[in-house]
């Protein structure tokens, strides 16, 4: 019998330019916060994960990142393992956390993602810690894949990724339709729920207009289709059936359906039933024992907003080349049929690449108990994540997709 996993307890720094905080402050904040939320002492904890991915670039803390940032909170002597899996590290600890509770090794883990990104003095860095995530050994493959969707080729100061973004959201629009204005509609959606969002980096709710009129990146993309470099941080507290009783925090946990991890693998450009996101999302439904139509809420990866349009086709919580006009009707807006990023998304929540994965934990798991203020899904049981990261081939080198369930 599969040994059943909860989340316990959450906790979340608030998302942006923390000009004042390092890594340490920023992990120290999510950490205590999950303890008290899920009513856990250091000493309960019996294994940590911990995820980043850019403070080697930013700082030169290359290696045991997570001993030096969890050591003064008390969380010393026990198991820490580092997570790097590009912006999928946050959902792959959760994934990696699973597999030793369901080992029997410990009834009671955390995960922790976090991130300082922004350095105003560093701008050669930050920039630097964005042009890997790819085969540095095949730049001429990446490039050459950019050409062939009809995409331009990478602009000074622009990070690769939005390229590569820009030519798959091109190629959609040729494939279905699409129109920069979908793109821009997922977006204001995203704006306008994150002015909900007290932990958010932006709170200004934006028309589609605003959207479309803001600065270009790169066609079709505008600023406010793009998320943010962002500081930040988010833990949760994870358990087996008996960490969780011996904590008594069954009345407020969210248990753990389905959590499947999966990698770029060596389908076609055009074969896009097997695109990664479709596949994690398939292994995770199977996991779980439902589907699409039982889900309530959604959180989707949406590094630029079309991102969100391909995730929510891979999830199939909508048809492709039908996502445009369901974002028209608002059905993925809050109150809509199938609420997607009610957080704000990525674009407006923030995008502190080690923790985002965990943010999305944070923002469903408050859903499922009913405690996400304003934005709340009413009556909101199942949710779902999608996280994913990097580039290899044709698609995102690793993705998580996780089902959540209200427990209690």
């Amino acid at each position: 019998m599969t040994v059943e996993v909860f989340i316990a307890g959450v906790g979340m720094t608030r998302l942006g330019k923390r000009l004042d905080q390092s890594v340490k402050s920023l992990t120290a904040e999510a950490v205590r916060g999950a303890l008290v939320d899920a009513g856990a002492q250091p000493a309960d904890i019996g294994a940590a994960w911990f995820s980043n991915t850019r403070q080697p670039m930013l700082e030169g803390q290359n290696t045991v990142r997570g001993q030096i940032a969890l050591r003064p909170l008390g969380l010393a002597g026990i198991p820490v393992v580092n997570v790097e899996n590009a912006c999928a590290s946050g959902s792959t600890a959760l994934w990696l956390a699973m597999q030793w509770l369901r080992s029997g090794a410990g009834d009671v883990a955390l995960i922790v993602g976090a991130e300082k990104m922004v350095w105003p003095d560093r701008p050669e860095r930050v920039a630097a810690a964005f042009a890997g995530g790819t085969d540095i050994h095949d730049r001429a493959g990446v490039l050459a894949f950019i050409r062939d969707l009809g995409g331009e080729e990478p602009g000074e100061g622009r990070s690769l990724f939005m390229d590569l973004y820009a030519a798959q959201a091109r190629a959609h629009m040729a494939r279905h339709g699409t129109t920069a204005e979908d793109f821009a509609h997922a977006a204001a959606k995203n704006h306008t729920a994150g002015a909900l969002n007290p932990l958010a980096q932006y709170r200004t709710p934006m028309t589609l207009e605003q959207v479309l009129a803001d600065k270009p990146v790169v066609s079709p993309f505008t600023r406010a289709m793009c998320a943010p470099v962002s500081d930040g941080a988010a833990a949760a507290v994870v358990c087996s059936a008996a960490g969780l009783a011996r904590l008594g925090a069954a009345a407020r946990a969210s248990r753990v359906r389905g959590c499947a991890l999966v990698s770029a693998s060596l389908r076609e450009a055009g074969d896009l039933g097997n695109h990664i996101g479709r596949r994690a999302a398939l292994a995770a439904w199977v996991q779980a024992g439902v589907g699409p139509a039982d889900v309530d809420v959604a959180e989707v990866h949406d590094a630029t907003s079309y991102a969100e349009i391909q995730q929510i086709e891979n999830l199939g919580l909508a048809e492709p080349g039908a996502v445009g006009e369901r974002l028209r009707r608002g059905d993925f807006a809050l109150g809509g049929r199938s609420p997607v990023n009610v957080s704000g998304g990525l674009v407006a929540k923030g995008h502190p690449v080690g923790a985002t994965g965990i943010v999305q934990l944070h923002d469903l798991t408050r859903q499922l108990r009913g405690e996400a203020g304003a934005a709340q899904v009413p009556g909101a049981r199942i949710a779902v994540a999608e996280n994913g990261g990097g580039f290899l081939g044709v698609e995102e080198a690793a993705t998580v997709v996780t089902v959540l369930e209200r427990a209690a």
